[in-house]
């Protein structure tokens, strides 16, 4: 398991946007740092580390990290601290075969429901993570494909359906960090364009059996191992972080 250093902070990383909290604005900090794999799985998360980082005590720090382990973002050990999760093979596969259950039987509400709004909104996102992998940013079109997703599953106007997806969604991004290939992201944009086409066109069983060949396509780009990479130092990373972070929570 990697171990991050803590070193000092010339000065806070986050400064809440008026009406928000330290905590959230931390969380988002955090949150996109993991979604986005700066912080790989395995590495740790400690308390004191990240509260000078942060320039707040170590009970905000604690919050965030409760939260972001109930999203399954964040392992918090007994006598050991929080860790970023680190997905098995086995639980690797069950996520990737409940999206499919999900996500292919969604495809018929999604489709009674999809205004043209709703897909011109769904291909703006196609042409940002199109535009991500051109400029070689594998961040952005990770987080771009999992946002597709996830606006896909609120089209369905189920709450409980999209809260899942976008939790499965999350536990996908530890997935790629931990067994994708370097140049892989969860998923290619030229098979976002043709979902929304077969939206568009009504045909809803070509729609769910396309969702279901995408997914597994993502995944046989898996290469199963146990073996994580070490992650650079922890100030160093979440400096990085810090101008990609959203305004507020986009999964």
């Amino acid at each position: 398991m990697s171990t991050l250093e803590p070193t000092a902070a010339p000065r806070p990383l986050v400064e809440p946007t008026p009406g928000q909290d330290k905590d959230e604005a931390i969380y988002l900090h955090l949150h996109t740092a993991i979604f986005e794999a700066h912080l790989t799985p395995g590495t740790r998360l400690p308390e004191d580390a990240l509260s000078r980082s942060f320039g707040v005590s170590r009970t905000i720090i604690r919050k965030v990290l409760q939260r972001l382990g109930h999203e399954g973002l964040v392992e918090i050990r007994p006598n050991r601290g929080a860790v970023v999760g680190e997905p098995s093979v086995d639980e690797s596969r069950e996520v990737f075969a409940t999206r499919k259950i999900l996500e292919c039987g969604a495809m018929a509400e999604v489709i009674k429901r999809a205004t043209e709004a709703d897909l011109k909104a769904l291909a703006a996102i196609v042409a940002q993570e199109d535009a991500a992998q051109k400029d070689g940013d594998r961040p952005a079109a990770i987080r771009l494909s999992g946002e597709f997703h996830v606006r896909l599953a609120e089209i369905t106007a189920n709450g409980i359906l999209a809260r899942t997806v976008s939790a499965l969604v999350a536990r996908s991004s530890l997935i790629i960090a931990t067994y994708g290939s370097p140049i892989s992201t969860s998923c290619r944009h030229s098979e976002h364009t043709e979902i929304i086409t077969l939206i568009r066109a009504g045909k809803t069983e070509a729609a769910a059996a396309w969702m279901a060949e995408h997914l597994d396509r993502v995944e046989s780009g898996f290469a199963y191992s146990e073996n994580a990479p070490k992650p650079p130092g922890l100030e160093e990373i979440l400096q990085r972080v810090a101008p990609r972070v959203p305004k507020k929570r986009l999964l």
